[in-house]
């Protein structure tokens, strides 16, 4: 059976069906808290909605971390600044962390509120060419705790990647929540017929990072989700005035990039600290456009581009097998 995964037990009912993770046979297996899930199994009609709605966006990246705190956000951020500098692409930033959306203060469109027309819902647009939607628009303040269990955050999700009215993308950036929790499944579950290019895992050097880094990635490889490569932040500490580096977060085992190494997966680069990332995040700004001749820029700016090369591939590799034609 094609839904059977290679590693499942003798008798596995499969991951579409509705006794997925429920049986005698799913004892045991590594994929039975996901096909148990509470996401609906067999064909979902809002699959092909998403499909037909999405089907305008050229390129769909998500950006996962295994633990909070590591810059997840933020680089995704910057990501969408870089991608959208030169006016030359459309943009846009998904946000499906539900209990903590913090893209609307990093992109400085904080307190902004969404519209609804005929055609879905308006993202709000940063510039001409970046927009964000986020469930920071939807609060009546930042304060706002969001208390909610797992099938409304899968609903809010949906609606999201339903009725968002993008218009014609480029990239479709979407950060998500630290973990592998229901909001990555559902993210995940509702982009399978959308040819997701992959996934950004970002990680800090240190070892307690890294744990929960090689568990996002074994996710990544349960789901089948391609991974375009790790990123590794807070990767030394840069000196504003002198440049020197320091090690603030010690790699005592090697760090990303040995990682990377180890689990057969591309390594993207080191972004440094740099105080003034925080603080243009804090003031809703573009580290990029602010500092622009800093290490940090210089290094956003190559991972970026191999971000870009990496989905330029992936869309052209894509394109070959099923005999279409580009889009540009």
């Amino acid at each position: 059976m094609a839904d059977v995964p290679d590693n499942a037990p003798q008798h596995c009912p499969g991951t579409k069906s509705e006794t997925a993770g429920k049986v005698d046979a799913c004892s045991g297996c590594p994929n039975q808290s996901i096909c148990a899930s509470s996401l609906p199994k067999g064909p979902d009609k809002d699959v092909g909605e998403i499909k037909k709605r999405l089907s305008s966006v050229k390129h769909k990246v998500i950006v996962l971390s295994g633990k909070g705190g590591v810059g997840k956000s933020t680089f995704t951020a910057h990501l969408a600044h870089g991608l959208a500098s030169g006016n030359e692409k459309q943009i846009g930033v998904l946000d499906v962390d539900i209990c903590g959306p913090s893209i609307p203060r990093i992109l400085g469109v904080e307190g902004e509120q969404v519209h609804q027309s005929g055609s879905g819902w308006s993202p709000i647009y940063v510039e001409d060419n970046l927009a964000v939607m986020s469930v920071g628009f939807l609060l009546s303040s930042p304060e706002e705790a969001v208390i909610w269990r797992g099938p409304k955050k899968n609903g809010l999700i949906k609606q999201f990647l339903r009725d968002v009215d993008w218009g014609e993308l480029d990239y479709l950036i979407i950060d998500t929540p630290p973990g592998t929790s229901d909001e990555h499944l559902s993210v995940v579950q509702y982009l399978s017929e959308s040819s997701v290019d992959g996934a950004v895992v970002i990680t800090t050097p240190q070892e307690v990072s890294l744990q929960d880094v090689r568990k996002e990635i074994g996710f990544c490889r349960k789901v089948n989700l391609p991974i375009i490569g790790v990123v590794e932040n807070m990767s030394g500490f840069v000196c504003p005035k002198c440049k020197t580096e320091s090690q603030i977060f010690p790699p005592t085992t090697g760090g990303g990039e040995k990682m990377a190494a180890e689990l057969d997966i591309p390594f993207l680069g080191k972004l440094p600290l740099d105080p003034r990332i925080g603080q243009c995040c804090d003031e809703g700004k573009s580290y990029l456009t602010t500092v622009p001749d800093s290490p940090a820029t210089k290094a956003y700016i190559d991972i970026i581009n191999r971000i870009e090369k990496y989905c330029d591939n992936f869309v052209s590799s894509r394109n070959s097998d099923t005999g279409e034609k580009s889009k540009e």
